[in-house]
């Protein structure tokens, strides 16, 4: 376990091999799954603020759905506010490319500057899973193994791509770049452990 600052590290972050291969997946994580993504309070807030934007960048039913039902809710079991789903499953903000290939809607718009909110946080740094702690004071940031994912584990690994390198631009949003950098730090004093035990 890596501590910078209030959030502790699993050393599964640092220590596996991970990178995104959607020509395999085609983007599944957006698509399987009992709940959507999970959203911090203020990103509820984005998400009620964009819907008018998103037209444009959504299959008509998603659209209508995100209409009559909203962008999300809570889910209850887990307790925690989440992007809705179609009722086949994918996450209602999700299109797909001429590939096939799952994208975020919302990601597309933001790149076409048509709205200034990326995407959730938990999508950008998926397959990290943040877990807040309020009562003991941190958070818990951990890697979340799932299935699907492993043509991204023999990608990364194949390529020498830690996870947390590949997740580098997330980590920054989400935390800083001189969080990123104590990170990196303590991932090769890690690595050198590692060699030396």
């Amino acid at each position: 376990m890596i501590a910078i600052q209030d959030i502790l590290i699993s050393d599964e972050v640092v220590q596996a091999f991970f990178a995104c291969e959607l020509s395999i997946c085609k983007g599944a994580c957006c698509v399987d799954g009992d709940y959507g993504a999970p959203l911090e309070e203020e990103e509820c807030k984005f998400l009620d603020d964009i819907i008018p934007q998103m037209k444009p960048y959504l299959p008509e039913a998603s659209y209508e759905k995100i209409l009559k039902d909203g962008a999300y809710l809570l889910y209850e079991d887990v307790q925690t506010y989440g992007t809705q789903l179609m009722p086949d499953g994918p996450c209602v903000f999700m299109s797909r490319d001429e590939n096939g290939i799952a994208i975020c809607g919302i990601e597309k718009a933001w790149k076409e500057g048509a709205v200034s909110f990326r995407k959730p946080i938990s999508c950008h740094l998926y397959p990290i899973r943040m877990k807040h702690n309020p009562d003991q004071g941190f958070t818990a940031l951990n890697y979340d193994r799932w299935h699907i994912c492993r043509p991204a584990c023999a990608n990364g690994l194949n390529n020498k791509i830690p996870l947390y390198k590949f997740l580098k631009e997330a980590l920054i949003r989400k935390f800083g770049e001189a969080f990123y950098e104590e990170l990196d730090a303590a991932a090769e004093e890690l690595g050198k452990k590692e060699l030396i035990s």
